[in-house]
């Protein structure tokens, strides 16, 4: 086993948020269960990771039940179930030595959100010698807010501000840091359809 699919923060945390009704795919889940059928179809590692901050009473606090993978999404038997406090999924987890003991190589990721903890997980793959796809359309976000903007407002205000970077912009600016840099940016078609699995 040389390829692993990592899926990332996938959660009902992030539903929960207000700011989900202007999140870029609303069909998220339907894409990563074509990643993972087609991993699992090819032998691949599928590795599930879950984002926990632990005694914030946030939405993403374990305690309030919210730390569950989206409606539809069942790891198969066997298929590890990170937990991980920092961005990217290896920090604060043991992901690096699971998929070095697998003699896994290439890794796929995909989940939310596209410039935070998918690609920070991403470019630290790709400096720990992981040859990497980043399957775009297999991930999700939602408008950022400028830096200077105020605390506080509703996701009205925030759509309506001029600065606030729409999901357009910011998976754009995900595609630019990572192709040709830390990953071979690819949509779901290019990957199920670049090794076909024979009916």
């Amino acid at each position: 086993m040389t390829k692993a699919l990592v899926v990332i923060d996938v959660q009902e945390s992030f539903r929960q948020r207000e700011n989900w009704r202007a999140v870029s795919d609303p069909d998220l889940v339907d894409k990563i269960i074509t990643l993972v059928d087609h991993a699992r179809s090819e032998g691949h590692l599928v590795v599930w990771v879950l984002h926990i901050e632990p005694g914030t009473g946030t939405v993403f606090d374990p305690e309030l039940g919210h730390v569950r993978l989206l409606s539809g999404l069942t790891p198969a038997e066997g298929e590890p179930l990170l937990r991980k406090t920092a961005h990217n999924a290896f920090t604060t987890t043991n992901l690096h030595q699971l998929l070095t003991s697998a003699g896994v190589r290439e890794l796929t990721v995909c989940g939310m959100r596209t410039e935070q903890c998918c690609e920070t997980t991403a470019r630290l793959a790709a400096d720990l010698g992981f040859a990497v796809t980043f399957v775009v359309d297999a991930t999700a976000t939602t408008p950022i807010e400028h830096p200077d903007a105020p605390a506080g407002r509703d996701l009205a205000a925030i759509l309506a501000d001029p600065r606030t970077l729409s999901t357009d912009d910011v998976i754009e600016r995900t595609v630019y840091a990572l192709s040709g840099r830390f990953a071979a940016v690819r949509t779901v078609a290019d990957v199920v359809s670049s090794n076909p699995t024979p009916r």
